[in-house]
């Protein structure tokens, strides 16, 4: 059985070192909405499983039958009470067989859902951000799956006068979520009235490098990328897919990429209740022990810990590569040593290796661009452009790349928001991405693209000279494996490059804290040695010429980690100046100098 599309590219180059690049495969026609998903299972498979969650020792499961009539049932319902086409709805609790319902209700006569991350609701000191996207959003209606779990956040002052309705334990005033329910005769005229141009979500951007914005997704957007892997990935139409993931509903990839993925191919999603945090890990093991998909997606430290227990229980690595047509590793590069061990496992499992890849997108893109389809022999490659985006490959400030997109599935602007609108977009009307890429062979458009990092990321030294950032606190962050759980950066305006260390838990414990960084003690003889022996024969630019550690973790409740959990290095660079400050002082006892 072929698994993939072999990489066809026609390539531009341009007098102003522009390149360009397209998918030479014609694309496949997408379908107009998503609730033509829905029906389309709901009449050929009624009685298979669409979504799924535990209940007890086993799985609640929703089938392609009951889906539609509940989504049909609570559309109705929510027109019925008032909230007409384009009306937002504020989701504010994580991934449930309810949510998924709400939001495909929603979807289907043309309201607009509003995923966001939990840890907005959850965390005491992160209300401002929730507070922050309520005002934005001016959502009708608030729906969080647990009354009483999310009691602080539905009192905050921004909720006044919205609808709240919740899966379970209501409060004063509060609707449960069945009870909205109603006949559905009435719902067939608000359907029809839902095309491509129809807003179908409201995602919000990461904030890593400003204030979260809201990114108009439409039905098109959706249904353009589904089309596009249905060319790229031809293993989706051969037999229906499941998945057991825990990747967030508030974000592109969870959201819209994998809910969307299983709903336009047929598929199941089983939904983890785990994550890849020490709390939670032991959930994911036990939901895939119980349930196996034919694909996995995951973040790279997911995928080690997956791998780490599956060497301690061999029947867990049977059962979970026994199906598995890919193996897709999103948010960093892929380390070696994983990538390696789990191409081992599946080996000594099955004859036939699972594709292990990756792509490239962003919320504005909803979300895959470029997409690896075919075997890479090492991590890192994002791949090539999908059937109907044309990637151009700008000049970049600095020296390099910055990748552009233009396609059905990027997006036309912001909520709200036309200046960041204007922003986004260059003289041709492509994307301005914001990211670094470079070919992996020059000479050679169809082994694709790798990464480069974040434009925003890097800065210039007083000499003028620009640092890579993104790659440098890669290498940074492997030369101190396992001391360090992350490094920011610094050096901007100054004549060396610094770094604040984010200790691992198991250095911090060892360590002293004093006026927000910790005595080295020890640890700064190794720590010293490490960073001299990746410096060795390198410039000012690629060389970190001191460090000291941080003894407060990055805070989300400050901005400092966003939702996705990636750093936002602006906003720790500026909330800890006075630290930035100390790393160029010479004579703080703090320091670690490199020599």
């Amino acid at each position: 059985m072929k698994h993939y599309l072999a990489h066809d590219v026609r390539r531009e180059d341009r007098p102003d070192g522009a390149i360009l690049l397209r998918s030479a495969h014609d694309p496949v026609p997408p379908d107009h909405k998503t609730s033509d998903w829905l029906h389309r299972w709901a009449a050929q498979t009624p009685d298979a499983v669409f979504l799924a969650e535990r209940s007890g020792a086993g799985w609640r499961e929703l089938r392609y039958g009951e889906a539609l009539e509940r989504v049909r049932a609570l559309a109705a319902g929510l027109l019925a009470r008032g909230h007409g086409p384009g009306a937002r709805i504020l989701i504010i609790s994580g991934n449930s067989v309810d949510h998924g319902v709400l939001a495909l209700a929603a979807q289907y006569v043309g309201l607009v859902p509003v995923p966001v991350a939990e840890q907005y609701s959850l965390i005491p000191g992160a209300l401002k951000q929730l507070s922050y996207i309520t005002r934005l959003i001016d959502p009708d209606l608030v729906y969080a799956e647990d009354g009483s779990q999310f009691a602080t956040a539905l009192a905050m002052d921004e909720m006044a006068g919205r609808r709240i309705v919740v899966g379970r334990n209501p409060g004063p005033g509060m609707s449960l979520l069945p009870d909205l329910e109603r006949d559905h005769a009435d719902v067939e005229a608000a359907a029809a009235a839902v095309g491509p141009d129809t807003v179908a979500k409201i995602l919000m951007t990461s904030g890593s490098t400003s204030n979260p914005k809201g990114v108009l997704t439409t039905q098109a957007m959706l249904c353009a990328n589904q089309a596009q892997y249905t060319r790229a990935l031809p293993f989706l139409s051969e037999r229906p897919p499941r998945l057991v993931d825990w990747l967030p509903w508030n974000h592109v990839f969870g959201g819209s990429n994998n809910f969307n993925q299983m709903l336009a191919f047929g598929g199941a999603l089983y939904i983890d209740g785990g994550k890849p945090a020490p709390a939670l890990i032991g959930k994911t093991f036990e939901n895939n022990r119980l349930m196996n998909g034919t694909i996995a997606y995951n973040v790279p430290v997911g995928f080690a810990q997956l791998r780490d227990e599956m060497r301690r229980d061999p029947e867990l690595k049977r059962h979970f590569f026994a199906d598995l047509d890919m193996l897709f590793y999103a948010g960093a590069s892929l380390p070696a040593d994983v990538w390696r061990d789990l191409s081992d496992m599946a080996a000594e499992v099955r004859d036939t290796q699972p594709l292990i890849t990756t792509c490239w997108g962003m919320t504005e893109t909803a979300p895959a661009c470029i997409f690896q389809h075919v075997p890479a022999n090492l991590p890192g490659i994002i791949g090539v452009p999908l059937t109907g985006v044309t990637a151009k490959l700008a000049p970049a400030e600095g020296g390099g790349h910055e990748l552009r997109v233009k396609g059905p599935n990027v997006f036309k602007g912001y909520l709200d928001n036309p200046e960041k609108t204007a922003e986004a977009f260059d003289e041709e009307g492509f994307f301005c991405t914001g990211d670094k890429v470079s070919l992996v062979d020059a000479t050679d458009a169809k082994k694709g693209l790798k990464f480069d990092g974040r434009i925003a990321e890097e800065f210039k030294l007083t000499t003028g000279i620009w640092v890579p950032a993104s790659d440098l606190r890669l290498e940074v962050l492997a030369a101190l494996a396992p001391l360090a759980s992350d490094v920011v950066l610094t050096g901007e305006g100054r004549s060396e490059v610094g770094a604040m260390i984010v200790p691992a838990p198991a250095l911090a414990q060892m360590l002293e804290a004093r006026g927000g960084v910790c005595l080295p003690g020890e640890q700064a003889e190794e720590i010293a040695g490490r960073l001299s022996h990746l410096n060795a024969g390198r410039g000012s630019a690629t060389s970190v010429a001191r460090v000291l550690i941080l003894s407060e973790p990055p805070s989300m409740a400050e901005g400092e980690i966003t939702a996705k959990g990636n750093l936002n290095f602006r906003k720790i660079l500026t909330r800890r100046a006075d630290l930035v400050a100390r790393l160029y002082d010479r004579s703080d006892e703090t320091i670690i100098f490199v020599h």
